[in-house]
């Protein structure tokens, strides 16, 4: 499997971006999706997980009421809707998928359990 993200770019605090996670193969409804980011200088995090049939999502406290993820399994596609956008919103925004559950408290929040990475895509919110 081969994700690709995009959609990044510069917006100014208050704005809005769309990102998207394209991924190759057998997506339909088979993974486990979600977004992390990482900015400069700090660790990645964990940004919000949605399961595979999109009936449940969970997010990171920190963007709560502004960020939205949905997947289309027909274009084999996640997207992260992203308002209200602060500049500590700045990071590369990865999307990653996994193929299995897995058990424990907010385990979705683990980025090693997720097999496949995409190659990030920057979002920058100036001030």
């Amino acid at each position: 499997v081969q994700l690709q993200a995009s959609g990044g770019g510069l917006v100014q605090a208050g704005g809005s971006l769309r990102l998207s996670c394209a991924a190759s193969g057998d997506f339909a409804s088979n993974y486990y999706m979600a977004w992390f980011r990482q900015a400069p200088g700090k660790e990645r995090e964990f940004v919000v997980h949605i399961i595979r049939k999109a009936d449940t999502t969970y997010y990171a406290d920190s963007v709560k009421g502004r960020f939205t993820i949905s997947r289309d399994n027909a274009k084999n596609t996640v997207y992260l809707q992203m308002n209200n956008l602060k500049p500590e919103d700045t990071a590369v925004y990865y999307c990653a998928a996994r193929t299995s559950s897995c058990s424990g408290y907010r385990c979705y929040e683990l980025g090693p359990l997720y097999d496949y990475w995409g190659q990030g895509t920057l979002v920058t919110v100036s001030s």
